[in-house]
């Protein structure tokens, strides 16, 4: 089967200004899959939906829906506001944002209807450093973790246990806060140490029956990229050791490029491919992979080809 594309312009109206996570990088990353003629014509195009509040309400308080809420409309008059030092908002970027969450959720969908069996969601904001109670970090609902939360409620009988793995250079605080107890979903981060934003240690495994359910890997600045993807490897191997998943997500972040200028990390293209094929083998046959981060609009278009051809 083939692989499917999750994408739509509405994703443009999340403008952020001069601001590292901007409209420019949504262009950069289809323009890299459009180059390739083969690959393009190859993938199933979908349209996102919007994620209700029912669904974000599973990961996020109300009082994110609400804040997120106000400062786009506040935006209207003031064209953007400041949810904090990193991430701003304008009018329009509660409903891309539910486009984002809600487009990962279509992407479940495709892999477990039979549309596809991989999936990649092209969308923006990103997501994995929304925590149940703050919007943060570029990041306003928490894609990846919607989407798991929905997968397990919309198909109970097939989706029991949810892997997430998370290459994005900065570590996934938000996505790790919401399963930090949970056993049904394991989450897999490797990410540059210390860095943004000052989680991810080695000790944090998990509380209460999700215990033993977060594997982070924190990895020095200027790492070789064998060293890196051998401490890749290894994790994965122990992530599934004792935990089997019906479906992988994948929080694909490419700012650990070492072209990236918001990381120190030293990989390149093959480096994702390599993960990405490895990861296409541990989730079932089901993989959702979603943007996360990734800055260098010269590099992120063919990176993101990359990974996309390597799902197909």
């Amino acid at each position: 089967m083939s692989t499917a594309l999750i994408y739509s312009d509405e994703y443009l109206k999340h403008d952020t200004g001069n601001h590292p996570e901007r409209r420019e990088r949504y262009r950069a990353t289809l323009s890299g899959l459009m180059a390739d003629e083969d690959l393009w014509d190859s993938i199933v195009k979908i349209a996102p939906r919007a994620a209700a509040d029912e669904e974000l309400l599973r990961c996020h308080s109300e009082r994110v829906l609400a804040q997120v809420g106000r400062a786009c409309l506040q935006a209207a008059t003031y064209e953007h506001v400041m949810l904090d030092s990193d991430t701003v908002v304008s009018h329009h970027s509660d409903a891309a944002a539910r486009l984002a969450a809600g487009g990962v959720c279509r992407a479940v969908d495709a892999v477990v209807g039979g549309e596809a069996e991989t999936a990649f969601v092209a969308c923006r904001p990103p997501g994995h450093h929304a925590t149940p109670g703050r919007a943060m970090g570029f990041c306003l609902y928490n894609n990846v973790a919607v989407a798991a939360r929905y997968a397990q409620a919309a198909y109970p009988d097939l989706i029991k246990k949810v892997l997430i793995v998370d290459f994005d250079v900065h570590h996934g605080n938000g996505t790790q806060d919401i399963f930090y107890d949970d056993p049904t979903v394991f989450y897999y981060s490797l990410h540059q140490y210390p860095w943004y934003p000052g989680t991810g240690e080695a000790c944090e495994r998990g509380v209460r029956e999700g215990e033993g359910y977060t594997l982070n890997i924190p990895v020095p600045a200027m790492t070789p990229v064998e060293d890196y993807l051998r401490m890749f490897e290894q994790g994965l191997e122990s992530a599934l050791k004792n935990f089997s998943p019906d479906l992988a997500l994948i929080s694909a972040g490419f700012d650990a490029h070492e072209a990236d200028p918001l990381g120190q990390l030293t990989l390149n293209d093959a480096s994702y491919e390599r993960m990405t094929k490895r990861l296409k083998e541990a989730g079932n046959g089901r993989v959702v992979s979603c943007l996360e981060g990734g800055y260098n609009l010269k590099t992120l278009g063919e990176t993101v080809r990359t990974h996309v051809q390597a799902l197909s």
